[in-house]
């Protein structure tokens, strides 16, 4: 067995829908939306399969109040953000780059 992760980097996106009237929920911010482009985005530079960038959706982060929010592993760095010029950000420095954006890290 390998210590080496299975891919380099592995993104998840919260994409929990809480009930009307609960608590805020990343679903409600547009995190489905911002997941979609996030896969299309690393399919169009060649990063996605095997070895590369994974992008996955996920169920409840607990970080509901500072969502929406996406993790990246396996370094552990979480995000917040606003929409897909933030994404593409996170994408070219953080996982292309291998700079962390301080600016929407939380």
């Amino acid at each position: 067995m390998s210590d080496q992760p299975f891919y380099e980097h592995h993104v998840f996106f919260c994409l929990n829908q809480r009930k009307p009237g609960e608590r805020t929920c990343c679903a409600d911010k547009g995190a489905q939306a911002a997941q979609e482009h996030a896969k299309k985005r690393i399919k169009q530079l060649g990063l996605a399969g095997d070895g590369k960038v994974r992008i996955n959706k996920a169920g409840c982060l607990e970080r509901c109040e500072e969502g929406p929010v996406v993790v990246i592993y396996p370094q552990g760095t979480w995000y917040t953000f606003v929409d897909n010029e933030d994404i593409d950000e996170i994408i070219d420095s953080h996982i292309v780059g291998g700079k962390i954006v301080e600016r929407l890290k939380i």
